[in-house]
């Protein structure tokens, strides 16, 4: 592991994320990954911020409420096959890490473990979430949610990025 300054590969995490990434939760003995393809990388409360947002529809929601931290592996290699598998099915009804062959390998500062692949890794711990408002949000991005089912947003603070 090589350990990497998070705005130093904000731009090529930010670039893959769009292609998809994985965003891992762990909480008691329930673990689940799945698929993010929105994010934001920034500096807020003085503090390295990962944003994710997660509709409440989701598994991995009912496991991140309940959660302290969250971490982000952004593949640099070919993974499409099974980022497109964990965006598409529900952790609820199958084990997604063995149906892709996925191993994990403990966070180093988090309870939720990392995907064990090359790429940019993110330890977060969650300081803030909110449950987007639909009274506030612009009409004309409506038509993304047309089943109603708005996300969460969760704020973590950036405490470990490194690469593998």
């Amino acid at each position: 592991m090589k350990d990497v300054d998070y705005m130093a590969v904000a731009e090529t995490a930010m670039a893959q994320i769009q292609q998809g990434a994985f965003l891992t939760v762990k909480a008691g003995d329930r673990l689940n990954t799945m698929t993010i393809g929105w994010a934001t990388i920034g500096y807020c409360w003085k503090k390295p911020i990962f944003m994710v947002a997660v509709r409440d529809s989701r598994h991995t929601f009912t496991i991140i409420e309940d959660a302290a931290d969250f971490t982000v592996s952004v593949p640099s290699g070919d993974m499409k096959k099974e980022v497109l598998f964990c965006g598409t099915k529900s952790g609820r009804d199958m084990d997604k890490f063995a149906q892709c062959d996925l191993k994990t390998i403990p966070g180093r500062k988090v309870a939720s473990p990392i995907i064990d692949l090359p790429g940019i890794h993110f330890e977060c711990r969650i300081v803030y979430k909110s449950a987007m408002d639909p009274a506030r949000l612009t009409p004309d991005y409506e038509p993304i949610y047309p089943a109603k089912d708005y996300h969460t947003l969760y704020f973590g603070e950036i405490l470990d990025c490194y690469e593998i």
